[in-house]
């Protein structure tokens, strides 16, 4: 039996439909091979998704916004709202598949990490690895019993914050490490990355096995009280027996004060939230812009970063980051080529993903693909080709719907 004739039509679309890469070169066809060809004479349209597909769609998208931040529980929650939905849903069933793995590998890290901050004495820090299982699983056995049995409550003393002074500056006077603010802010129950407020009080709590100083800042001694005036026209008499001797005050040397905000910023960049430390810097030179030295973290940031992200795969989000660097300083370190290389990649991820989608018959989908190739590289040949055919078939088909 002769095939239809849309099919037919179709199949020389999608067969002819570009392919190469994206600078153009090479033998890269078009999803029209002759020039001027007119739209075919019949073509099915893309089955529109049912209700019941675009709602699981949405819970589909939810979840993999939840895992981009973080938030597994949440996420996986989302993974199977969509199943539930459409059972048939064989993304949302990979979600799943992959993000329970994920959860599980998390747990099992966590938990050791739990165990090894035992091993150490540190049971601050065992608790935070307990709880954090347990946010990702909780029921878990394991970490509940470790919580009620083996972690046990530590002393704490009240330090009250003054001007300049950060967890870390906190952990390095009271434990000797840097590196402990993180047990103030979960023992606090702090916002990410916190500005401390001077005046304000924070539980500073004691660490099994890590020397721990007890004693408070000490205290400004009192101005010394003047001596009356003399009477007018009085002459001042020699000082009396024993009295020593007057000597002037020595000038106190203050420290220099810190910006929390850089402060801040510079903890965030050594611990990687490289978000959180940008919109710090992104404060502090808000309100001083000729600060250099947060000039020149920001650029530090910029670059860590988009490095980064590019390991990651990131790529789109890779060259918006470092495109911000090259405004500030085009040369800096060997961020022209990661910018180059990011920029190829997205071209080539979203000019792929445009063929894939033309070739399942999605053709508003693959326009869009493309447009965003476009938007990367205005000169995308084989891009702007595409995008005129997949335009006409779509005329074509829409006149036929009118028929």
């Amino acid at each position: 039996m002769r095939r239809p004739a849309v099919w037919v039509a179709l199949g020389l679309l999608a067969g002819g439909c570009a392919t190469a890469a994206p600078d153009g070169a090479g033998t890269a066809a078009t999803p029209s091979s002759r020039p001027g060809a007119a739209p075919p004479a019949a073509a099915a349209a893309p089955r529109p998704p049912t209700p019941r597909e675009e709602l699981a769609a949405k819970h589909r998208v939810e979840a993999a916004r939840l895992e981009r931040e973080g938030e597994l529980r949440r996420a996986l929650d989302h993974w199977k709202i969509a199943l539930m939905i459409d059972k048939d849903d064989a993304a949302a069933r990979e979600g799943q598949t992959k993000l329970e793995g994920r959860i599980e590998g998390a747990v099992t890290q966590r938990i050791q990490e739990g165990r090894a901050a035992l091993q150490r004495s540190s049971h601050v820090e065992a608790r935070r690895r307990f709880l954090a299982v347990l946010a990702l699983d909780p029921f878990n056995r394991t970490a509940f019993d470790a919580l009620q049995n083996d972690v046990r409550e530590v002393e704490s003393i009240t330090h009250t914050v003054r001007a300049g002074e950060t967890l870390a500056t906190l952990a390095q006077r009271y434990y000797g490490d840097r590196s402990r603010g993180e047990v103030i802010w979960e023992t606090n129950q702090l916002p990410p990355n916190p500005r401390l407020v001077a005046g304000s009080t924070l539980k500073i709590p004691e660490i099994p096995g890590l020397p721990f100083l007890r004693t408070e800042p000490r205290r400004e001694p009192l101005p010394p009280i003047a001596a009356p005036a003399p009477a007018p026209g009085a002459t001042p008499g020699p000082p009396s027996p024993g009295s020593p001797p007057s000597r002037p005050e020595p000038a106190r040397e203050e420290p220099p004060e810190v910006n929390p905000l850089l402060a801040d910023a510079r903890e965030a960049l050594e611990r990687k939230e490289y978000p959180a430390a940008l919109a710090g810097l992104d404060r502090l030179l808000a309100s001083t812009p000729s600060d250099r030295e947060g000039q020149d973290l920001r650029k530090v940031a910029l670059y860590q970063y988009g490095k980064a992200q590019f390991d990651q795969k990131q790529y789109e989000e890779s060259y918006r980051t470092l495109t911000q660097l090259a405004k500030l300083q085009p040369g800096y370190e060997d961020s022209p080529r990661l910018l180059q290389q990011a920029k190829t990649r997205t071209v080539d991820k979203h000019y792929s993903e445009g063929i894939k989608l033309y070739r399942d018959e999605k053709l508003k989908e693959a326009i869009r693909e493309w447009q965003v190739v476009l938007e990367f590289d205005p000169t995308h040949a084989n891009a702007k080709k595409n995008i005129e055919q997949a335009e006409r078939l779509l005329k074509g088909l829409e006149q036929r719907k009118k028929k």
